[in-house]
């Protein structure tokens, strides 16, 4: 899990200062680290700052996404074209364990919304 401090680094690496909660950049890195990795980077068909926020219940913004990206140590590529698997893996909601505001919007979470969005599904 991302420290406060190493939020604060990545947010100035890819000089943003614009956000306000280090939490939504540890949802994003959390959400990111569940993915499998790829040679070539993926054009999503939807943001995935929107995907993020539906899975981790909180907002998240694309600048969030780009300052977890750059922590990353095995995600390439600038938001939204990242290096990970077209076919997105649902994380595990034991990786929002201790993330402030986690799961305070779980009704955009549906069986739906999973089906449609979701290729694997990971287990704890």
């Amino acid at each position: 899990m991302l420290t406060p401090t190493e939020a604060a680094r990545a947010k100035n690496r890819v000089k943003l200062f614009l956000l306000e909660y280090d939490d939504s950049v540890r949802v994003a890195y959390q959400w990111l680290d569940a993915q499998i990795t790829t040679k070539k980077k993926l054009m999503p068909t939807s943001p995935l700052n929107e995907i993020i926020q539906v899975w981790s219940g909180r907002f998240v913004a694309a600048f969030d996404v780009e300052a977890a990206a750059e922590m990353h140590p095995t995600i390439r590529g600038t938001y939204p074209k990242f290096n990970i698997s077209s076919r997105l893996t649902l994380p595990s909601v034991l990786r929002l364990t201790g993330i402030i505001g986690a799961r305070t919007h779980d009704d955009l979470l549906t069986a739906d919304y999973v089906i449609k969005t979701y290729c694997r599904i990971e287990r704890p």
